[in-house]
């Protein structure tokens, strides 16, 4: 997105992903950019922290090949993507023996690869998963009246081992909402540009770093760079405007635009300020979330997973990943086991969690080596519940110069980091058109 250089300087209240991408679009445009983080640690739900003297996440992340404004945006920081992730082509395997790989082939020759070569999986559930993607792109993956993925499954009888091991799994880590209270059209989005695009759209991408090395860190040293300021444990409570510009709570600087890209919880004492914004925070207030929980589980270092990533149904485990093979000798014997959304695993303790864990994953895989230590990292509001014609605030707002960003504002996918970044892109265009805009 190409901008017109504007005079006059940017505030951006956030450092997670949305926050970083509006600011390196910014400072790449040579717009004074200052970003305001109450933690810190760049990232914000995404971020790295040390466990043991050791980088891992906050939650265990995977992309896909269709994240590709976070791609272009990870190469204009010199984050390198080709050294930095893991890319897999399209591969579920889970520990009862369900295998599904898509070969590097075009569309739709290699989903059609992967669901009739599918290991678990009979050619009549293959064929109906088929017919169900044909189906939704004769019209246009558009799901009218929207409702949840569950009743969309059922309309269209998808069963079996494709059901339990592709699309009700896509739908959980996809959207962080159980199918029985998901968007089927969010769904149906993902499925769009995840699995019914290029082959390489549907690429598993696992960082080999941590998420903050990912992106954030260098999106801050690229800000630098270009005289921006990076200001971390300053957190931002109250947001005015003046004639003169948009304060800061007390602060004495002011700026002609602002960027607010914290959490949406955070948002709605930000515009408290503005009445014409009263809608934008109401919808957020009615927001719900749902949680995400990461169990990093370290074992001897004789432990090895048939996969990087290891798919578990039936249990409490969703997806297990071997850091070992992702962090090197650091991260030896060690693997991330990740429960998204809801369910009974939130009424545990964290010590219940984690033997729970263990004995699900002993269960599954041969020899396990005796478990050394673990920690359980809960995010318990990781993402907003992607529920059926959720009305999501707008980018966009009636104040010149101010604009939302974020994994939630209106857009056509969940709370991915794809979303957050896109939105940064956009926030960051939007406040410099107000700036432009604005009366001499």
């Amino acid at each position: 997105m190409e901008f017109d250089r504007s005079p006059g300087s940017v505030a951006v209240i956030g450092a997670g992903w949305a926050g970083m991408a509006a600011a390196v679009t910014l400072a790449g445009e040579g717009i004074p950019v200052t970003v305001f983080e109450a933690a810190r640690v760049l990232g914000g739900r995404a971020r790295r922290v040390t466990i043991e003297g050791v980088d891992l996440d906050n939650g265990q992340h995977v992309m896909l090949g269709a994240y590709r404004e976070t791609l272009r945006l990870m190469r204009v920081v010199r984050a390198d993507p080709d050294r930095l992730l893991l890319r897999l082509p399209l591969a579920l395997r889970f520990a009862d023996g369900f295998h599904l790989r898509a070969p590097r082939l075009p569309y739709p020759v290699n989903l059609l690869a992967a669901l009739f070569g599918a290991k678990g999986a009979h050619f009549a559930q293959a064929l109906g998963a088929m017919r169900f993607v044909a189906r939704l792109r004769m019209r246009h993956f558009q799901v009218v009246p929207d409702r949840s993925v569950a009743e969309l499954l059922d309309a269209e009888k998808q069963s079996g081992p494709l059901r339990s091991h592709l699309w009700d799994p896509l739908c959980v880590s996809a959207l962080n909402t159980p199918p029985a209270r998901a968007s089927a059209q969010v769904f149906a989005n993902v499925i769009r540009d995840g699995l019914a695009d290029s082959s390489e759209a549907s690429d598993l991408l696992i960082g080999r770093a941590d998420l903050s090395r990912l992106f954030p860190d260098p999106a801050a040293e690229y800000v630098r760079a270009r005289g921006g300021r990076m200001l971390t444990g300053s957190p931002v409570r109250t947001l005015i405007k003046d004639p003169l510009g948009f304060r800061l709570d007390d602060r004495p600087e002011r700026y002609a635009g602002v960027v607010v890209a914290c959490a949406p919880q955070h948002v709605p004492p930000l515009l408290a300020a503005f009445p014409e914004l009263a809608a934008a925070g109401a919808h957020l207030e009615r927001f719900e979330y749902e949680p995400i929980v990461t169990c990093y589980l370290r074992y001897a270092r004789g432990l090895a997973l048939p996969a990087p990533m290891l798919g578990f149904a039936g249990g409490i485990v969703q997806w297990l990943f071997d850091r070992g093979r992702l962090g090197g000798e650091a991260h030896a014997g060690l693997v991330a086991a990740v429960i998204s959304g809801a369910g009974p695993h939130e009424e545990m303790s964290r010590e219940a969690l984690a033997s729970k864990i263990d004995s699900e994953l002993r269960s599954a895989l041969d020899a396990l080596p005796p478990l050394k230590s673990w920690q359980v990292i809960v995010e318990k509001r990781a993402t907003f519940s992607c529920r059926p014609a959720l009305q999501r605030p707008a980018a966009a707002t009636p104040v010149r110069g101010l604009a939302l960003a974020g994994d939630y504002v209106a857009g056509p996918y969940p709370a991915t980091l794809e979303s957050a970044v896109r939105s940064g892109v956009r926030a960051a265009g939007l406040t410099l058109e107000g700036m432009r805009a604005r009366p001499p």
